[in-house]
């Protein structure tokens, strides 16, 4: 069911909260052994916050927009009571948050319930979401393949029907990959837009949270909850200069995802064509300063309890806290002026429109993938058109829609920044034309049953 479809059966009392949840939480434990999206699930303050919201409704009170509605978080946002473990074991003995994130308090304070946290790449340092304490979380369209990260574990979620809302971060991909690959919709917010009180760091010159929905009305819906400032668009979107990002975001696509962008430009009408100069240095900005920035952060716990890390983590983290000043400081004055470069381009158009990623998802496991007779790293080429995009702090709303591939694709649409209202109105704008939407999970299980690589989940 959609946001609309909960809140209107809970606020007519033609169902209660505590059975919306009650279904939930049934629903999640049926499935989630082969699924792999939570890392742990909060029974018991689930029901508690649902029977609130049905005594607040029985006695003539609106408990919001949100009224009832479930929805996961990444194991990354602070949740009162639990230790924030980020995808990690390293940080198991860190003690329990005090409060919950400034985004868990903003969806509940509008009615919603928060039923559990979801699976990640360990400290959000990955696109796959092949997390090596966690296991595997698997596509909602065939579980033989990943969900993207490092959001994962909420992408899949919400894919596979579990949830209708998911919270999570994007620091250079981590919404706008695991959307396009379990084909909903998410939305990179403009940098700094929303608190990040609460979630747990990776880049914190680079990093935002963000929500996923399967429509583009619950994502407007979820992010006006996050954002109290939030207008909804008031113009008119036949008159938005719309521009295809060429150049560097043609490299390296699969015929699918081509299509995909293609379809997506073919609905919008007139569109221009625009090259971003230093796109390529860019995504090596990205790269440095994302692994300064979290080798920095981590730096101390590396010189204790390396052990403890993922190997492959480890490793990157490591590597990043040797990078030399000098790079840094140079990665960022770069960022300054490629932030201006796309300025200037979004000033001559609202909407700049890109694939999410080269290609569908990939198997579980698969570490290459050979594309124009050339084999790749899939792990860091998933956020080859995510990563340089981040370096200008720019909001990005990932839609879902099919490039002839039974597997979902996700193109991004680009603009200014504060201008998430305007992207929201042309996904739902799209959405309404049938070119983007979520599509049934093809490969949603009907009962549960752990595959090998998965440890037992937490549940409070």
């Amino acid at each position: 069911m959609t946001v609309a479809d909960i809140t209107a059966l809970v606020r007519s009392r033609s169902t209660s909260a505590r059975d919306v949840v009650e279904q939930t939480l049934a629903h999640i434990a049926r499935v989630d052994g082969r699924l792999v999206a939570f890392t742990a699930v909060f029974a018991e303050r689930a029901l508690a916050r649902a029977a609130r919201i049905d005594a607040d409704i029985a006695a003539g009170v609106d408990p919001g927009p949100l009224s009832g509605v479930p929805f996961a978080a990444k194991n990354l946002f602070d949740v009162a009571g639990i230790v924030t473990r980020a995808g990690a074991t390293v940080t198991a003995h860190d003690p329990p948050a005090a409060r919950d994130a400034d985004a868990v308090a903003a969806l509940e304070a509008q009615g919603a319930i928060l039923v559990g946290v979801t699976n990640m790449d360990e400290f959000a340092y990955g696109f796959v979401t092949e997390n090596a304490h966690d296991g595997t979380t698997r596509n909602p369209h065939d579980l033989e393949r990943i969900a993207g990260g490092s959001s994962g574990g909420s992408a899949a979620a919400v894919g596979a029907e579990l949830v209708p809302l998911a919270l999570a971060s994007d620091t250079n991909g981590s919404i706008r990959v695991p959307a396009a690959l379990c084909g909903i919709f998410g939305l990179r917010p403009t940098l700094g837009g929303l608190s990040r009180r609460g979630a747990f760091p990776f880049a914190g010159s680079l990093d935002t949270v963000g929500p996923f929905a399967r429509t583009a009305h619950d994502l407007t819906t979820a992010y006006a909850a996050l954002d109290p400032r939030f207008t909804p668009y008031g113009g008119q979107l036949a008159g938005l200069r719309v521009a295809r990002l060429r150049g560097y975001f043609e490299h390296g696509l699969t015929p699918p995802a081509l299509r995909a962008v293609d379809l997506v430009c073919a609905a919008l009408g007139r569109v221009d064509d625009v090259t971003l100069a230093e796109a390529a240095r860019a995504r090596e900005a990205a790269f440095i300063i994302t692994g300064a920035e979290g080798g920095e952060l981590h730096a101390a716990r590396l010189r204790v309890h390396a052990d403890d890390f993922d190997p492959a983590t480890r490793d990157r983290l490591t590597a990043g806290a040797l990078v030399p000043a000098a790079w840094y400081i140079r990665a960022q004055r770069f960022r300054s002026w490629f932030r201006e470069s796309i300025g200037e381009a979004l000033s001559r158009h609202d909407v700049l429109i890109a694939a999410a990623t080269p290609y569908p998802a990939t198997l579980a496991g698969q570490r290459t993938l050979t594309i124009d007779g050339v084999e790749i790293d899939i792990r860091p080429n998933l956020g080859v058109f995510t990563q340089p995009l981040s370096l200008a702090g720019v909001p990005i709303a990932a839609v879902p829609v099919s490039g002839g591939d039974p597997l979902p694709l996700g193109v991004q649409l680009i603009g200014r920044p504060g201008s998430e209202n305007v992207l929201l109105a042309l996904a739902a704008e799209l959405e309404r034309r049938g070119t983007v939407g979520a599509q049934p999970p093809a490969a949603f299980p009907d009962h549960g049953g752990a595959p090998a690589d998965r440890p037992a989940r937490a549940r409070a």
